[in-house]
């Protein structure tokens, strides 16, 4: 079916991967009208529980998302751990991808939107990318650099995994050399950070815009283990993202959700990180915005008006629930007054992502230890901010 005979709205909406972001987007899918069939690898993934239907197989799976495809009007996903080849033959049969493969490149390939984003006059880290360490130009690269690099994977990494931070010439060319085993490898000068701030950009099929307050993040080994509505930073930095995110949302072309997180220097904010889905940074919106991430990236990429983000409340803590060395107890978590606590039905692991708690106030300290002391009792293994 071609994009000209597709409905208006799309109200069967698929979604590649089943991790806790496409539960979460079931469990806000009969509030926006649509039915969600998930690409799932087992019956035991996250999102199978709150969704209509499911469809069992990798996200490049070619027969599996021929499938996928052939149940749903529009195809949208939780991760970006995809191939851009077959999604753009998918889409030159006539697929509905939203965010398209064009856009999702920006997410998927590092080197590729460090490229593109520089050549717009987007600021973000000096960088150079590479594919050995005997690459002419990296010794003058590293030598202007004032500190050790950052060395990331251009496609593949996330929550840390794909990134390091080597500490003397020696092991970056080990590490380079060791990443350039999946491809392209991006170099990049370690930053003096005042802070880390995200910001959310919702974008309609016409390509209208809503974008939702900028947020605090606390980064943990590469992991964000805390998010604090309204952001701290002053009022110049909130209408710098305000800019930066419009010019990076239009630049982009996606549609849905996008997350962008930022680095906060004293040159201004650079762009660390973009996401073409619903995002860890955005989890707060759930109980503190009229429209949560999750029910506008629906409302989205199903060809809907965008919902009004106007926040509930004067101030939110999102603390995301990481597995410690024992598992905690829900229960106990729940009893916190105050919190909202969102279990993603997984098993419990040391390191895994478990769940999230967010708790709302007139004032931020509240908010703050009501939100950790949950956290806490659910069994976190991140340590208060």
């Amino acid at each position: 079916m071609s994009n000209a005979t597709k409905p208006t709205v799309s109200l069967r909406v698929g979604v590649v991967g089943a991790g806790q972001l496409a539960r979460m987007m079931g469990e806000a899918s009969s509030d926006v009208g649509v039915s969600i069939t998930v690409l799932a690898t087992s019956y035991d993934d996250s999102a199978v529980a709150t969704c209509q239907a499911v469809v069992l197989g990798a996200a490049n799976d070619e027969r599996a998302l021929r499938e996928l495809a052939g149940d749903v009007d529009v195809i949208t996903f939780d991760h970006e751990l995809v191939d851009l080849e077959m999604l753009e033959r998918f889409e030159a049969d006539g697929v509905v991808l939203r965010p398209t493969s064009a856009a999702l490149r920006f997410a998927v390939d590092k080197a590729f939107q460090r490229r593109v984003f520089a050549e717009a006059g987007i600021a973000v880290p000096r960088f150079l990318v590479v594919r050995s360490s005997r690459d002419e130009r990296l010794d003058p690269f590293l030598d202007e650099l004032v500190t050790s690099p950052v060395v990331k994977v251009a496609r593949g990494g996330y929550d840390g995994r794909g990134v390091a931070f080597p500490s003397t010439r020696g092991e970056t060319y080990e590490v380079i050399d060791d990443f350039a085993n999946a491809g392209d490898v991006v170099v990049e000068e370690r930053l003096e950070l005042t802070s880390e701030v995200a910001q959310l950009v919702a974008r309609s099929i016409e390509g209208s815009l809503a974008l939702y307050p900028l947020v605090t993040t606390v980064q943990r080994e590469g992991m964000c283990v805390e998010v604090r509505f309204p952001s701290d930073v002053d009022d110049a930095t909130l209408d710098e993202a305000r800019e930066l995110s419009e010019r990076v949302a239009n630049l982009v072309e996606g549609v849905g959700v996008m997350a962008i997180e930022y680095f906060a220097t004293e040159r201004g904010l650079l762009v660390n990180e973009v996401a073409l889905r619903p995002h860890n940074t955005g989890h707060w919106t759930i109980e503190g915005t009229e429209t949560s991430q999750f029910a506008q990236h629906l409302r989205a990429v199903s060809g809907q008006a965008l919902g009004d983000v106007t926040p509930l409340a004067n101030y939110a803590v999102m603390v995301n629930v990481v597995g410690a060395s024992g598992p905690g107890s829900r229960d106990a978590a729940r009893a916190v007054g105050g919190t909202f606590v969102h279990d993603y039905g997984k098993s419990w692991r040391p390191g895994r992502k478990l769940g999230h708690v967010t708790a709302l106030g007139d004032e931020p300290t509240g908010a703050h230890v009501r939100a950790w002391n949950s956290a806490r009792a659910y069994g976190t293994s991140t340590q208060e901010t």
